[in-house]
C-alpha cells in the first residue's frame, strides 16, 4: 500500500509517500480501507519534534484519525464489521494511508446520510467540542467568547454555543474569518490580530481558549470575576496567564476512556446528521501532499478542518 512516511523530524517535507508492507489486523483490530484522514495541528507538532508529546519512534506513518470501509477483521474481533464505513482513531498512528489499523472497540458507524468527509472532519474536533462544551454548562444569555472561531473545534464551540442561546463572539485572525464565523451563529466576530479587539469583547462569562499565550491571557482577562475559561490548547505554543483568585478554569483533564471517546463520537456524528452541528471542512488535499496540508496549517492558512483524500472506494 502507499503511506505517509517519515524516517525524521523536521519540517513538513519529511513526509514522503512510498510503498510500505500491508498491515495485518491482530486480535481485537479490524483493518480499514481509508478514503480520508484527518490532519490536525497537533500532528504538525509532532513531525516537527517540538511540543508537550516528545519525540516518538521512527520511522513513522502519522495520523490518528480515518474514515472509509472496515475490509478485514483479526481474531476477536466481530466478524460482522467487515464492510462498514465507519471513522475510528488509530492510537496516534499509521492514518497517513490506504489502509489503517483500529481498535474495533473504537469505531463508529457512519449514520444514513451523514457525508463521510463530514464524519472524518468532527472524528476529533466533534468529540473535543461536545466534550468541553458540556463541561461548560453554557447558559442562555451568557457571554461567550470562542478564540480561532474559524478552524476546526472553534467552529463547532461557536455552533454548540448558539445553540445554546448563549450571545457567542466568534474571535480569529484575519477579517476574512468574519463571515465563515457569523453564518455559524455567532453574534459578533473580532479580530484579534487588529489592535485594541479587546473593547469589543468585555464582560465575558466564558472563553473558550484553544489558543494560549498572549490571547488567551487578554481573553481570560475579559472574564467578569467568577467567569470561566475553557483552556484547550495552545496553538500559540505557550500557556495563558490566568488569574485563577478570580475566574474558574475548565477544560481538558486527560484523554477520555474509549467508552466516553465512543459516547462523544456518536453524539456528534447524530448532531450532524440531524443537521443540527455543521462541520467546516476548509481544505482537503491529496495523500501525496501531506506536506502541503502540514505547511498550510502551520501559516494559519486553513480555515476549519483539514483532510488527506486518500481513496475514492
Amino acid at each position: 500500500m502507499r503511506a505517509v512516511v517519515m524516517d525524521e523530524f523536521g519540517r513538513p517535507e519529511v513526509l514522503r509517500v512510498r510503498s510500505v508492507e500491508d498491515p495485518a489486523p491482530g486480535p481485537g483490530q479490524v483493518l480499514i480501507a481509508v478514503q480520508y484522514a484527518s490532519v490536525t495541528f497537533v500532528e504538525t507538532q509532532v513531525r516537527a519534534g517540538a511540543g508537550p508529546f516528545g519525540r516518538p519512534a521512527l520511522p513513522r506513518v502519522p495520523g490518528n484519525g480515518v474514515g472509509g470501509r472496515i475490509v478485514a477483521a483479526g481474531p476477536e474481533a466481530d466478524p460482522a464489521l467487515v464492510g462498514t464505513l465507519v471513522v475510528s482513531t488509530t492510537g496516534g498512528v499509521g492514518g497517513y494511508a490506504e489502509l489503517a489499523l483500529a481498535q474495533a472497540r473504537d469505531v463508529v458507524a457512519v449514520p444514513a446520510g451523514l457525508d463521510l468527509a463530514d464524519a472524518v472532519a468532527l472524528l476529533a474536533d466533534g468529540r473535543t467540542a461536545v466534550l468541553l462544551h458540556g463541561q461548560a454548562e453554557v447558559k442562555p444569555g451568557e457571554r461567550v467568547l470562542v478564540e480561532a472561531a474559524g478552524g476546526g473545534v472553534g467552529s463547532l464551540l461557536t455552533q454548540l454555543a448558539a445553540a445554546s442561546g448563549a450571545h457567542v463572539i466568534g474571535a480569529a485572525r484575519g477579517a476574512a474569518k468574519s463571515s465563515l464565523v457569523l453564518s455559524l451563529g455567532a453574534a459578533a466576530y473580532v479580530d484579534y490580530g487588529q489592535p485594541g479587539w479587546e473593547e469589543q469583547a468585555r464582560d465575558l462569562d466564558l472563553v473558550f481558549d484553544g489558543v494560549g499565550g498572549e490571547i488567551g491571557t487578554r481573553a481570560a482577562a475579559l472574564l467578569r470575576d467568577g467567569g470561566r475559561i475553557s483552556v484547550y490548547g495552545m496553538a500559540s505554543g505557550a500557556e495563558a496567564e490566568i488569574d485563577r483568585d478570580r475566574v474558574r478554569v475548565l477544560g481538558l483533564t486527560g484523554p477520555p476512556g474509549p467508552a466516553e471517546q465512543h459516547a462523544l463520537i456518536t453524539e456528534a456524528l447524530t448532531l450532524a446528521a440531524e443537521a443540527r452541528l455543521r462541520p467546516v471542512i476548509g481544505q482537503t488535499f491529496p495523500l501525496d501532499q501531506a506536506a502541503a496540508a502540514h505547511q498550510a496549517i502551520e501559516t494559519r492558512a486553513t480555515t476549519g478542518k483539514t483532510l488527506l483524500t486518500v481513496s475514492a472506494s
